[in-house]
């Protein structure tokens, strides 16, 4: 049987890093002062380089994968980690398909594909329908305060639904894919992540996800350091398998399996908020060659988001304080590609047009 994750990691390979110096010089000889489109400039170069350095780029097919999970640290009968109550991951999942969240009214706006995951979440199949992908792993994780959030099997299987997936979107042409997920108590276990693999303090990640009060926030920070004591032995061994079953997800390692996957068929994955990159911080711990595939979405709102990106040496795109998850930020990010793209290959170059070039 084939090992899809192993397969992942190892079929991440750099980029040419010839190809980054001519994206430079394209960019360089279009009608305007250099560097002056700044970060858009920055993202026509990374698709051409990732695109093989043919014109023109592509952003297009963009793909939204929406995973959705729960968390046993968020039953009912916890600790009380959420505003809201488990059920509404489940209630959440049929607003996506009925076409009524946030992610939704966006990705029609922006005409990107929506694709909805059930990876994990509690109580049985959902209906059928066209938008959703049956791939429960698990109904729901452990709670994560009794011992590991899912099995070594059920860590491995979640991330393998998501390179799947990943390996599916690029057989039918996709090559932007968009991070988004759903599950009622997920900043909880993406702050503990971010814990154990960035080895920050949870009082500078967690924050008040669904709207917690300050005394939430304290009790949510307790919840975080006791899950990162009892799990102590698991994280200072330092795999990261272990350390992603014992503290994540299902949904965030079917996006971690999303980034690998992505990455290793080399379409440019567009990293949402405060959960989508706790998955990516799983996926770099894998595989670091991820980090030449992904570009962050948006500044979240979540205070603990500043620190994250400051740890990856990295900045987001758009900062509009947003802090929905569902993948909202990563596919307004797709509008900002095509116009990337827009700017590489269609602009005219100051020999075609005629005009001066500034003077050395």
């Amino acid at each position: 049987m084939i090992d899809l994750l192993q397969q992942a990691v190892a079929g991440v390979v750099a980029p040419d890093p010839a190809l980054r110096p001519l994206a430079q010089a394209r960019l360089d000889s279009l009608t305007k002062p250099q560097g002056s489109l700044g970060r858009l400039e920055e993202l026509a170069a990374l698709l051409f380089q990732l695109q093989g350095g043919v014109l023109p780029v592509q952003a297009d097919p963009a793909r939204c994968i929406v995973m959705a999970g729960d968390h046993g640290v968020a039953a009912p009968g916890g600790p009380g980690v959420s505003l809201f109550p488990q059920a509404v991951t489940r209630q959440m999942v049929q607003n996506f398909v009925n076409g009524g969240a946030g992610v939704n009214v966006l990705c029609r706006t922006a005409n990107v594909a929506l694709q909805v995951v059930d990876i994990g979440c509690a109580g049985g199949e959902f209906p059928p329908h066209p938008t959703l992908l049956q791939r429960k792993v698990a109904p729901g994780t452990a709670n994560f305060l009794d011992g590991p959030a899912m099995t070594r099997s059920q860590c491995r299987a979640a991330l393998e639904v998501g390179i799947d997936l990943a390996q599916q979107a690029a057989d039918e042409g996709v090559r932007t894919l968009c991070l988004g997920e759903m599950g009622i108590g997920n900043t909880t276990a993406a702050s503990a992540l971010y814990a154990a693999f960035l080895g920050l303090d949870p009082a500078a990640v967690v924050g008040p996800g669904t709207g917690l009060t300050p005394f939430g926030i304290e009790k949510k920070i307790d919840v975080v350091r006791q899950a990162l004591a009892v799990h102590g032995e698991t994280l200072r061994a330092g795999a990261p398998l272990d350390t992603l079953a014992a503290l994540g997800g299902l949904e965030i390692a079917g996006m971690a399996g999303l980034v690998l996957g992505g990455a290793a068929r080399g379409m440019l994955v567009v990293v949402d908020g405060f959960i989508a990159t706790a998955a990516y911080v799983a996926a770099q711990a894998f595989q670091p060659l991820v980090q030449e595939y992904a570009i962050f979405a948006h500044a979240s709102a979540e205070p603990g988001h500043q620190a994250i990106m400051q740890r990856l040496q990295t900045s987001p795109l758009l900062h509009l304080g947003l802090r929905l998850g569902e993948g909202t930020g990563a596919v307004l990010c797709c509008q900002l590609l095509r116009a990337a793209a827009a700017v590489i290959n269609d602009m005219a170059t100051f020999e075609s047009a005629g005009v001066s070039e500034a003077k050395a």
